[in-house]
């Protein structure tokens, strides 16, 4: 059986070359959408096994139409498709459920790989982005706690950062120094248990920091 894919993504050259990249694969595309509102309406049509959803659309944020596949068709299994390695997507699918995450640049090989495993129930998987997620909750469990002690400067320096803002545009919006804001970081890494940025970008969306 092939396995039952909805692309949705508002550029209609990438769903071509999707299309182009998956033939003579295992993998069927069922339905294409480019916008939120036809995403959610054609996988609860066609019910496929796997959607491929691109991170930004013209009608709203991906990641929010996420949130709404995730309650209308439970049994459909997400991932992220974005052209951003960016810690604030990542650790928003991750909060929302999504399955892996990749990149439209990844290798053919890649993709298909990762619509495999995900549709084997095998993920986050190697190569996704997700996995490297993965790895940093296993190394250290995030605090629950909601009386961490963080400064209000270093709940702006974390909101940046969960933003994917670099250590140097951390400084020019915060006016402080690049040696500054890697000092706090660290500060906040080590107050709310977290291995690196991933990790605290997680922790600030699951906190509602964003």
């Amino acid at each position: 059986m092939p396995i039952r894919l909805l692309v949705v993504d508002d550029h209609e050259v990438v769903r071509r070359g999707l299309a182009v990249l998956l033939a003579g694969s295992e993998i069927e595309i069922v339905a294409e959408a480019a916008t939120a509102k036809d995403a959610v309406r054609l996988a609860e049509k066609h019910r496929p096994d796997v959607i491929l959803l691109d991170v930004r659309l013209p009608d709203g944020d991906g990641l929010a139409a996420l949130e709404k596949l995730r309650a209308k068709v439970p049994d459909c299994r997400v991932i992220m498709l974005s052209t951003y390695d960016n810690p604030t997507y990542m650790a928003r699918a991750v909060a929302l459920g999504a399955a892996d995450y990749i990149l439209k640049g990844n290798t053919r090989e890649d993709i298909i790989a990762t619509i495999k495993a995900v549709a084997a129930g095998e993920y986050p998987s190697r190569y996704g982005q997700l996995q490297k997620v993965a790895e940093c909750m296993k190394l250290q469990p995030v605090l629950e706690d909601d009386d961490v002690p963080l400064t209000d400067r270093e709940l702006q320096v974390l909101r940046h950062v969960a933003l994917g803002l670099s250590n140097k545009e951390i400084g020019q919006s915060l006016d402080i120094s690049v040696e500054t804001v890697k000092e706090h970081i660290q500060n906040i890494l080590r107050k709310i248990a977290a291995s690196d940025r991933t990790q605290a970008a997680v922790w600030a969306v699951r906190k509602g920091l964003l």
